[in-house]
């Protein structure tokens, strides 16, 4: 288990004297990584790189002697290569990359102090290579060996026994006797990739039939070199010439690697909810991205993870990317039959698993295979002793239990900061270290998220003290859900500066569960048709009189607020809107009068004329759409009446409704009202069953809900993208109220989750080595 640290600890380990000045410095090296990713070099590889030797002329001579320069300047104060480990632990990483500098200096009859040194560092920690608990690079029980047997036949003299070496050689050759048995394209990927742990054993022709365009073995340096050395390949050449020329002397673990790092960057920053930040920057990489992925570039092509992000990010940033481009890893099959899918790289199958999320339209069958079968293998991998303590087990959990239709970015963004680990690396046939600037990354995330909750709990007392001013507080019929009713919008629109959006939305919630508790359970049919009258006549109402205490105070509330409300969003737009908040109160109310019309008459209405009126009773409306005015975008009436944006409101309505009903059944069931799930049941001349219309309810909802956010995404809409996305927004919070019970009815179902929005301050699950490491800098 690692400790948890509060924000307030964390942030003093980060802030130093001038913060608004550390938080520029931090945003400008973020923006700086972004757009020129800093690509970290690989001993391992570099190593194997220098071991080519000149392709004119002797083959006494290296090919690439800056390679074998950057070696001899390279080495570690304790005899090895590769990436200083923090908490001072030897890995198997560090092991195969001090063999491989040995062998690069010992193949060409340089640097004997350094070989020696580095000799003794693998004689001193070789117990490392046969426990089975230290993690091992991909293809590590092939490489060593190989490079083992390799250094033997060069005259090498090891450190340590006979025993240990044939130990150590016994490894490949259970490997390989493991692998012999598997004619599976997955498994000669495999062999391909750790060709240079082969020897002898390596047929140059069958692994040179995974080349890429640029010459490369999976974008692999270390693989190319294996192969180049084997037998001269111009196209590998030029690959390595052109890599070494572009790093110094030095290359890293895998290139080209530049999309993969910028679009792992966007996801992180999106993540952890300070993307907005650095929107310019991230426009310019999703256009360039965007462009390659219509060319099929490589490099988004040959990495299944990098592919399905790249997918994901593009098509919810509003890009139109089709799913058919996945159509080659549609089945489990094909994807075993990859690189990635033979090494069961749960990085791989989560990242495609997500991508499977986002479907548009009924007609993506492709993603839904794709995610039936994804969702098994991460199901399955959850209880799978080995992956115990991966660290990404904890996202796969949160994905699978979390579906992004059903989550608040707030907490997506808490609940990412809080595991967030700046020092993980990815391992492949070495470490690849994580972007250079996590650090700050974490740091920004922190202070906002921060800073946010203080304006949260700022603005709760104020809606607090509204309920008091305007007497809410004294309608007992009228559940009090301020705090379910704010959290929907502060985990939504969650940024410091949206406080109008913020402050319209809670209220008019407010409001309308006030009223909507006052039509079902409270008011007479006097009351009722006193309140839609005064609604009606709006400013004329003082020639109607109030029939009770509790009509004058839902009016008065009504009315006071919308007019405030339509003041100032008349002033953000520059023209008037309040007549258009009036008109959205006038058409609830109506709405709500003809159910409660139908409940008192005992009329059975046709499923159509149920959804018809309940989209608008549901309240959603004059919620929603007065926020739409605060949130940047001008509206003008023509969009506001325009059938793209009453499209939207339909979609999002309806599968709110819906998700509603199903979920409150019993209890509208039980007080003799009518909703779509007793409205189908009993249309169905007894051949459906409550379950049966509830599972016909939840296809319609998904099927709504693609329409709803292919309709959000599109590019060049008419409705502004911002105020399209509060569209989806809504959608995502009914979808995480009403998904497995009526929480917003549940006093108590929320409250952990208002608490962690709004109270509970980040409590960082980080390692005590990292803290320090803070600390200190």
């Amino acid at each position: 288990m690692t400790p948890s640290h509060t924000a307030e600890n964390v942030q003093r380990a980060f802030v130093g004297e001038n913060p608004s000045l550390q938080k520029m410095e931090r945003k400008a090296r973020i923006k700086k990584q972004l757009l020129e990713p800093k690509i970290m070099t690989s001993a391992y590889d570099t190593a194997w790189v220098a071991m080519v030797p000149a392709i004119m002329g002797s083959s006494q001579v290296p090919c690439f002697p800056s390679c074998v320069e950057w070696i001899l300047q390279n080495q570690q104060g304790n005899g090895s290569w590769g990436i200083p480990q923090a908490n001072c632990l030897v890995n198997k990483d560090v092991m195969s990359s001090t063999l491989a500098c040995v062998l690069a200096l010992k193949k060409w009859n340089v640097g004997k102090k350094h070989i020696r040194r580095g000799l003794n560092f693998i004689g001193r920690n070789i117990s490392i290579i046969m426990d089975d608990k230290i993690d091992a690079p991909i293809g590590f029980n092939v490489i060593f060996p190989g490079m083992i047997s390799l250094a033997i036949g060069m005259g090498l003299q090891f450190p340590f026994g006979q025993t240990d070496v044939d130990v150590i050689l016994h490894l490949r050759e259970i490997e390989l006797e493991r692998l012999a048995g598997d004619k599976s394209l997955g498994r000669e990927a495999y062999m391909a990739y750790v060709s240079e742990g082969l020897g002898n054993l390596l047929d140059v022709n069958e692994v040179m039939k995974f080349q890429g365009m640029n010459g490369s073995l999976f974008n692999s340096p270390s693989a190319t070199a294996a192969a180049l050395i084997k037998n001269y390949d111009d196209r590998a050449h030029q690959y390595l010439f052109l890599l070494v020329s572009k790093f110094g002397g030095s290359v890293p673990t895998v290139y080209p690697t530049t999309i993969r790092c910028q679009i792992s960057m966007v996801d992180t920053l999106e993540k952890v909810g300070i993307s907005q930040h650095f929107s310019r920057e991230i426009k310019s990489i999703l256009d360039v991205t965007y462009s390659l992925w219509l060319q099929r570039d490589e490099e988004i092509m040959s990495d299944v993870s990098t592919f399905a992000t790249v997918f994901r990010i593009l098509r919810m940033n509003g890009y139109d990317v089709s799913s058919d481009e996945l159509s080659h890893i549609e089945d489990a099959f094909t994807f075993q039959n990859s690189l990635e899918g033979y090494l069961h790289d749960t990085r791989a199958i989560l990242e495609l698993y997500k991508a499977s999320r986002v479907s548009v339209s009924e007609n993506e069958l492709i993603l839904d295979t794709i995610g039936d079968w994804t969702g098994n293998l991460l199901r399955e991998k959850l209880f799978d002793d080995r992956m115990q303590s991966e660290p990404i087990l904890g996202e796969v959990e949160y994905a699978l239990k979390f579906p992004f239709y059903a989550t608040m970015e707030r907490l997506d963004h808490k609940w990412n900061i809080e595991n967030f680990n700046a020092r993980a690396s990815h391992i492949l046939k070495t470490e690849q270290l994580p972007c250079c600037v996590n650090q700050d990354i974490l740091a920004i995330a922190i202070e906002d998220f921060s800073y946010a909750q203080s304006v949260y709990q700022d603005e709760l007392q104020l809606l607090e003290s509204w309920v008091k001013e305007n007497k809410l507080d004294q309608l007992i019929f009228a559940r009090q859900r301020m705090k379910y009713c704010y959290l929907a919008t502060a985990a939504t629109l969650f940024p410091p500066e949206l406080s109008d959006a913020r402050i319209s939305w809670a209220k008019n919630s407010v409001l309308i569960n006030v009223v909507d508790d006052f039509f079902d359970v409270a008011g007479s049919t006097d009351e009722l048709e006193n309140l839609v009258a005064l609604v009606k006549n709006w400013d004329d109402h003082s020639k109607d009189e109030f029939c009770s205490e509790e009509v004058k105070i839902l009016f008065n509330a009504i009315y006071t607020t919308t007019n405030q409300l339509g003041a100032i969003a008349s002033a953000v737009q520059r023209h008037d809107v309040t007549k258009h908040l009036i008109q959205l109160w006038q058409e609830l109310l109506r709405s709500m009068m003809a159910e409660a019309d139908w409940r008192m008459r005992q009329y059975v209405p046709t499923i159509q004329e149920y959804m018809e009126k309940a989209v608008v009773s549901f309240t959603l409306a004059p919620i929603l759409l007065p926020a739409s005015y605060f949130v940047g975008q001008k509206l003008l009436g023509c969009v506001v009446n325009n059938q793209e944006y009453n499209e939207l409101f339909r979609l999002m309505g309806t599968s709110c409704r819906i998700l509603n009903d199903i979920q409150g059944y019993e209890r509208e069931s039980s007080e003799e009202k009518l909703d779509s799930v007793s409205l189908l049941v009993q249309h169905s001349d007894g051949s459906m069953s409550i379950e049966e219309a509830k599972e016909t309810l939840q296809r319609s909802v998904a099927s709504y809900r693609k329409d709803l956010l292919r309709l959000v995404l599109k590019e060049d809409g008419v409705v502004p993208r911002e105020c399209r996305d509060l569209f989806w927004k809504m959608c995502k919070i009914c979808h995480l109220f009403y998904s497995h019970t009526d929480a917003f009815t549940s006093p108590s179902e929320m409250m952990s989750t208002v608490n962690a929005v709004i109270n509970d301050p980040l409590k960082l699950h980080i390692s005590n080595s990292f803290m320090a490491a803070q600390s200190k800098e």
